[in-house]
């Protein structure tokens, strides 16, 4: 960090259904952060409707830009630079944000730094509440994850695992083959007649249930550090579909703790065991699957690396993840032009 030159990050989130803007500084201090929800809107349809989350975008913009200027108490003046999600995600939601983006840079003649939105999840570890968002508090600064570091991104869209030798450094390990674990999960909970979305519903559910109550598969892959969730997500079909042919009541809560548990166990241990082949300092877990209370605790439980997580407020889509990471890239001489086009699949290496 020493070697950085100090800057003042804005940020603008718009890759799927949150409409968000925060404010960094120097990578690491969180100044403000805004985020406009639409999961209320969405809700009524079971999952996010595309043409709807762009044009509530174009209406939140604005205002949520604003906004976290004046929680940061700045101007416009004070920023050095603005950093945006590039991809992956909707092009109509990602097409409102970079055009925001692209508006304030030329107008104020700052510097325009696209972002990948994984890297962002990943950055979000690297993110403090500031004094002034802390309420002056005296908390100790938490430290910096170090590298080589190991990387477990799983969300709803990703599941993937990276080694970090440096910032902006990235050795995909394995990715997921087939459903990804937040996808898994708002597919299981849409079986369960759960409510969306699906990853919180399911915590929810399996906090009354029995984890061993069900046998359900765990898909290993031995010899790669690949994911795969859709046998699990089978599984659960099969054995509801079995449970209402003998007309008996279904176990919600059971069926939610297992697959629970048959997910984190994959997660947890391939993490653990990379961690040890590849010489990882310590690991990282991000994204928005990361804010389920039981895998948190798995990785906390353990002693042979120190873990960093986000807190629940930077693990679902967020600004803030994104400013921090459009410091690195602006603080290593990376820069977009006006000429930068939406990405909706951006792999992050």
């Amino acid at each position: 960090m020493t070697d950085l030159k100090p800057a003042r990050i804005l940020a603008i989130e718009t890759s799927c259904d949150e409409t968000a803007c925060a404010i960094i500084e120097n990578g690491r201090a969180l100044l403000s952060s805004v985020v406009a929800s639409q999961m209320e809107i969405h809700a009524r349809y079971g999952g996010v409707f595309p043409e709807v989350a762009s044009r509530q975008h174009v209406l939140s913009i604005i205002p949520v830009v604003q906004q976290a200027l004046s929680q940061a108490h700045l101007t416009l003046n004070d920023i050095d630079a603005i950093a945006v999600t590039q991809g992956p995600g909707l092009a109509g939601s990602l097409i409102v944000g970079v055009n925001m983006a692209k508006g304030l840079s030329l107008a104020l003649g700052k510097p325009l730094i696209g972002v990948n939105h994984l890297e962002g999840h990943i950055y979000s570890a690297w993110v403090y509440d500031s004094p002034a968002q802390r309420g002056n508090a005296s908390d100790e600064v938490k430290p910096e994850p170090q590298f080589p570091l190991m990387a477990l991104l799983v969300s709803g869209g990703h599941t993937e695992l990276n080694l970090m030798t440096d910032h902006l450094t990235y050795q995909r390990l394995g990715s997921t083959l087939d459903d990804a674990a937040g996808e898994a999960f708002d597919k299981v909970a849409r079986m369960l007649d759960l409510p969306f979305p699906g990853g919180p519903s399911i915590q929810k559910s399996a906090e009354e249930g029995n984890v061993s109550r069900f046998n359900f598969p765990r898909a290993w892959l031995d010899g790669t550090y690949n994911f795969s969730f859709s046998g699990v997500k089978t599984s659960v079909l099969y054995e509801l579909q079995e449970l209402k042919k003998k007309s008996t009541s279904v176990p919600t809560e059971d069926l939610a703790a297992s697959f629970q548990q048959a997910v984190i166990d994959v997660l947890f241990k391939k993490t653990i065991n990379a961690a040890r082949e590849f010489g990882a300092k310590e690991i990282l877990v991000a994204g928005g699957v990361s804010a389920n209370k039981h895998l948190r605790q798995t990785f906390k439980s353990q002693t042979e690396f120190p873990v960093h997580i986000p807190p629940l407020s930077l693990c679902t889509d967020n600004a803030a993840m994104i400013a921090s990471a459009g410091y690195f890239r602006y603080a290593l001489g990376y820069e977009s032009n006006l000429e930068m086009d939406v990405l909706a699949t951006y792999p992050l290496s």
